[in-house]
């Protein structure tokens, strides 16, 4: 990734926290929420086609580059990106080399 300005910041992206709340039956079911939300570039990095289960599938990968905060830096691998009407599950996150103010998320979205 190349340096970053301001202005490169073009995407809203959300990122939601799993958590369980019990149903009907008083069993725990996964719900997500909003953890924070932040101005992002997004630099699309690959794609391909994956088997799981028999089924062959595509996905799309990216790097979302967002400024570091105390809030940011509490974002975990088990955490999601939520942007433009879709879930990216985060991969890898990672401080960038020349810059330590922002932070790296690579995510992929499932295509189908």
């Amino acid at each position: 990734m190349m340096a970053i300005a301001a202005g490169d910041l073009r995407e809203k992206i959300t990122i939601e926290r799993a958590s369980y709340v019990p149903n009907e039956f008083n069993e725990p079911v996964e719900t997500w929420a909003p953890y924070i939300s932040r101005r992002a570039r997004r630099e699309d990095s690959g794609s391909g086609e994956k088997e799981a289960a028999g089924q062959v599938g595509a996905f799309l990968m990216a790097r979302f580059a967002i400024r570091r905060d105390a809030l940011v830096d509490g974002i975990k691998p088990a955490d999601r990106i939520s942007y433009d009407g879709a879930h990216w599950n985060i991969k890898e996150m990672k401080q960038l080399r020349d810059n330590t103010r922002f932070l790296e998320i690579t995510a992929v979205k499932d295509l189908g």
